[in-house]
């Protein structure tokens, strides 16, 4: 299955580590970007086929994938000081296709600009690019197939540190607690559509506001719950976190560790 990579943010709340100036997808976590952690994780389960929609400073991703450097995570060996033979690869048998999708344009916008690349699929995947999980891929893309449903996402808990408070009409505090342990659950920005989606996207229309209402109103949108690993990337504090799971190695995201080993 063909996925749809949404690579346009401008990452404002990662400025702190310079990612302002950078589309966010390419803050990275160790040496490569997290954009490179989420493509990796759907070339785990057999899908390499990558569309990325592009926009605030393309031409970096652009780049990046244009003069990709094999090394910087891989074991190799360096022959006569020249010639470098890598022991395994990364990209081997991916395809990207990079497109231009406006610099303010919004999801919608970006899945529309897309759509010629995506006929005679029945089915697509589709990304914010900016959150890891260790979701097992396969199990929600059945889910869905079996179901009639136009479109899928998968539904997390937050991991944000804020607590949520149950007052009454008085103000008077009836429990406070973690809201990672309230049963508050939310987008977790990792999608499945059928080609019908583009049926009820309007023109100039946000993705999850009137195209997913209407699929609601259908009956047609599921929700796929997920109690396991996920971990966004909207500020820096979320980047430093996940450098340390990266160091420590509880990268749980990184599915492919293990078959890389092997």
């Amino acid at each position: 299955m063909k996925v749809v990579l949404f690579c346009g943010g401008k990452g404002v709340r990662l400025q702190e580590d310079g990612g302002i100036n950078l589309p966010k997808p390419m803050v990275r976590i160790g040496p490569r970007p997290v954009l490179w952690h989420v493509m990796k994780y759907y070339a785990h389960f057999g899908h390499t086929d990558f569309i990325l929609c592009l926009g605030h400073k393309a031409e970096v991703i652009k780049d990046y994938f244009l003069h990709y450097d094999e090394t910087v995570s891989n074991d190799f060996t360096l022959i006569d000081g020249r010639e470098v033979e890598l022991r395994r690869r990364d990209l081997e048998g991916w395809r990207i296709t990079f497109v231009d999708t406006g610099l303010e344009s919004n999801l919608g916008e970006r899945l529309s600009a897309v759509r010629p690349h995506l006929e005679g699929e029945e089915m697509f995947l589709a990304n914010y690019s900016d959150g890891l999980t260790d979701l097992h891929l396969p199990k929600m893309i059945d889910q869905f197939r079996a179901s009639d449903a136009v479109g899928a996402f998968l539904c997390t808990r937050p991991q944000q540190s804020f607590h949520i408070v149950d007052f009454d009409e008085s103000g008077r505090v009836r429990r406070i607690g973690p809201i990672a342990e309230a049963d508050v659950w939310i987008n977790g920005g990792y999608f499945v559509f059928r080609q019908s989606i583009f049926d009820v996207l309007g023109e100039g229309e946000e993705l999850v506001a009137e195209p997913f209402g209407r699929l609601i109103d259908r009956g047609a949108l599921m929700a796929c719950r997920h109690d396991g690993f996920w971990f966004p990337m909207d500020t820096f504090k979320d980047r430093l976190a996940l450098e340390q799971m990266l160091e420590q190695g509880t990268d749980r995201w990184a599915l492919w560790k293990e078959s890389d080993r092997r």
